[in-house]
């Protein structure tokens, strides 16, 4: 098997998740099979019903949803980093156990920079991950160390986007 990389989709932009699923899209198309996981974000949404249903993608869920790191008191927080750290290791287990070629931890840039999750768990992680695993993370300002472990960072910017005019975030387009 060929060897695994690291992927970072980052940025102020729209389609950092969707630029994730399209290569989990294309990985399961080639006969491969695929964790997904979603840090920082309720356990429902448009692009995990859908995954959920393509034989080769397992979805690993968050236990429990935390909300935005700002409105947690500090014993708040601690629970989230020990949920949030406990997903991730979740993740990996069934990828490993499953056989599959690719792991994506989608907004973990956000549980990362807000402490939210066990940094030293995520840089272990990815500096012994195993060599035929592509592991894809997601997230606006990637850490520096993180940017220098990955061997892709792709930004999607921001020009323009409706919800600066007052637009909310529309089903099946924007959530």
């Amino acid at each position: 098997m060929e060897t695994g990389l690291i992927h970072i989709y980052t940025g102020d932009g729209k389609g950092k998740t969707t630029a994730a699923i399209g290569l989990a899209v294309r990985c399961v198309g080639s006969g491969q099979k695929v964790v997904f996981t979603q840090l920082m974000k309720g356990n429902h949404s448009s692009e995990r019903n859908v995954l959920e249903q393509i034989e080769g993608v397992y979805v690993v869920p968050a236990e429990k949803s935390f909300g935005f790191s700002w409105t947690l008191s500090e014993g708040g927080k601690d629970e989230a980093r020990k949920a949030y750290t406990q997903q991730f290791q979740n993740a990996i287990a069934k990828a490993k156990a499953e056989n599959c070629r690719m792991i994506i931890f989608d907004e973990v840039m956000s549980a990362y920079n807000n402490d939210m999750i066990d940094r030293a768990v995520v840089l272990s992680f990815l500096k012994n991950k195993p060599v035929e695993l592509e592991v894809v993370l997601t997230g606006r300002m990637p850490e520096p160390e993180l940017v220098a472990l990955a061997d892709y960072v792709s930004e999607v910017r921001k020009i323009k986007h409706p919800y600066d005019e007052g637009v909310p975030s529309r089903k099946g387009i924007e959530n």
